[in-house]
């Protein structure tokens, strides 16, 4: 018998075949998530997926149009990653195959009444066999640069190697700094593919497939990197990325994502999906004045400034402005503040390695990172009235 924990979502304009799905579901102890006759905004739909969480999808594919391929999919890429039954109204062998190979677990046409239910008990109980115990979505974090040269990809693989240290999570760095990344050479990860690859074969990702698009940049960090070169003339499609990164989210607890400079579409796309996202900035005028440019740049996309967090890196030991003041100015709250230090980063990547920990840079990183992942950390000293090096 169906369990009265499944839920089912119902995709279904055709009339006759909601009739039928009606009466073969009447009675039943599964419960309806929802039920709409077709996708109107694919961004808001795969939102709700998201939360809802279905375990079962019907889908009409008729209401998906002649393309129901790439639907199919894209419902079977979301969190939850749902059984897919598509429902026609005829036997149509080229149909089938093509839906089953777009990730459909089974093709039924009316009558539904007994059938319907025969599959989703078969369907759901071979799921639970097969299924592991749900594990809690991974963190998805970005770095975001104010302008260009101002470390956030340094920053971001720093936090992300000291999360997998103090937490002995799972962690993943992403580069989507489509314009020239760098995350992968400063990681010394040498894979041959990268974050396009997934995007452009977003219909196959699944654990084995992913397993051979990352490298190794230490033990427990994989990279995904940002595509050697990347033609001006092939759309990127911004909600693929969008869908990679909540892909990843189920195989790691750390997404780290390098986002490179500014509000471009790729990150615009992401940044509702973000916990937590850290713009980084340097402590001079150009800096700054295009750190409140973005500042306003959230608003008028309608983003409240509250989605980003500042770093400041590169810091004087003495600057002129308080905290409060910088805010203030900026309008964007502090999170971080990151001593200069070319030095040991000279030396370190000269060696092919992040900064030791023992350097003066390599510990206020450590700090960084344990705030992040809000991890208890021996409390700084704090100018009271300038700003020096702060947590």
């Amino acid at each position: 018998m169906l369990g009265t924990d499944v839920k089912v979502g119902l995709i279904v304009a055709h009339r006759e075949l909601r009739s039928q799905v009606q009466l073969a579901l009447r009675g039943s102890p599964a419960r309806i998530v929802f039920d709409q006759p077709a996708i109107a905004d694919w961004g808001r739909f795969l939102d709700e997926l998201d939360r809802i969480r279905p375990d079962v999808v019907l889908v009409d594919l008729g209401a998906l149009g002649a393309s129901f391929a790439e639907p199919i999919r894209r419902i079977r890429s979301t969190l939850s990653q749902p059984i897919v039954i598509a429902l026609h109204t005829a036997v149509e062998p080229e149909t089938i195959l093509t839906a089953i190979r777009a990730g459909a677990s089974e093709y039924l046409y009316p009558p539904l009444e007994g059938a319907l239910e025969k599959a989703l008990i078969r369907l759901v109980s071979e799921r639970a066999r097969q299924t592991q115990p749900a594990r809690e979505p991974g963190k998805l974090v970005g770095f975001v640069s104010a302008k260009g040269g101002c470390g956030a990809t340094t920053i971001a693989c720093h936090v992300g190697a000291e999360l997998q240290r103090q937490t002995g999570d799972e962690v993943l760095l992403a580069d989507l700094d489509l314009d020239g990344g760098v995350l992968s050479f400063l990681m010394k990860a040498n894979g041959q593919y990268s974050v396009l690859d997934a995007v452009r074969n977003i219909h196959r990702l699944d654990a084995s497939y992913w397993k051979g698009l990352v490298s190794n940049g230490q033990p427990r960090v994989h990279v995904i990197p940002a595509p050697r070169l990347v033609d001006p003339n092939e759309p990127l499609p911004t909600d693929a990325f969008r869908q990679v990164l909540r892909f990843t989210r189920t195989l790691y607890d750390w997404v780290i994502v390098d986002l490179g400079r500014g509000l471009n579409p790729i990150t615009l796309a992401v940044l509702p999906d973000l916990d937590q996202a850290f713009l980084v900035a340097t402590f001079d005028v150009l800096a700054l004045h295009r750190t409140r440019q973005l500042a306003q740049n959230l608003l008028d996309f309608g983003y409240g400034q509250k989605r980003f967090q500042l770093i400041l890196n590169r810091m004087p030991r003495q600057p002129d402005l308080t905290q409060s003041e910088l805010e203030k100015v900026l309008g964007l709250e502090i999170f971080a503040g990151l001593p200069s230090s070319f030095a040991e980063l000279y030396e370190a990547y000269s060696e092919g390695s992040l900064l030791p920990a023992t350097s003066e840079l390599g510990r206020q990183l450590a700090r960084l990172a344990a705030k992040v992942a809000g991890i208890p950390a021996e409390k700084a000293e704090k100018a009271k009235s300038r700003l020096g090096i702060f947590f």
